[in-house]
């Protein structure tokens, strides 16, 4: 399984997993691949294992998470320890796009 990349990372490479009909791309946008840089080795390790084994595979993603109101409204959060990764789900294009990762005490600043 290739390694997720960034949105802004060389065409064709944006963190497509190919599992057969029900696989979704996910992609990070350029802020929320910099947070996830700044994360140590084993929460970065956890981050990325779960977008690819639990995320990218998933008929419906959305049963990962609850919908997250007032201005976050739209976007959904996972939980991977003391870690969220809050994203945007683009149904129509197959795509899960990483919006924001980091510590749950200071991402939904």
């Amino acid at each position: 399984m290739p390694p997720l990349r960034s949105k802004n990372s060389r065409p064709g490479t944006e963190g497509k997993t190919d599992l057969g009909g029900n696989s979704l791309r996910v992609e990070f946008d350029r802020d929320a691949a910099r947070d996830l840089g700044k994360l140590g080795e084993p929460s970065r390790s956890a981050i990325l294992r779960y977008l690819r084994e639990r995320i990218a595979t998933a008929d419906d993603p959305r049963r990962f998470g609850k919908p997250l109101i007032g201005d976050l409204k739209g976007l959904w959060p996972y939980r991977v320890g003391d870690c969220r990764i809050v994203v945007s789900i683009e149904d129509e294009r197959l795509l899960v796009l990483v919006v924001t990762v980091g510590n749950r005490r200071d991402v939904y600043d």
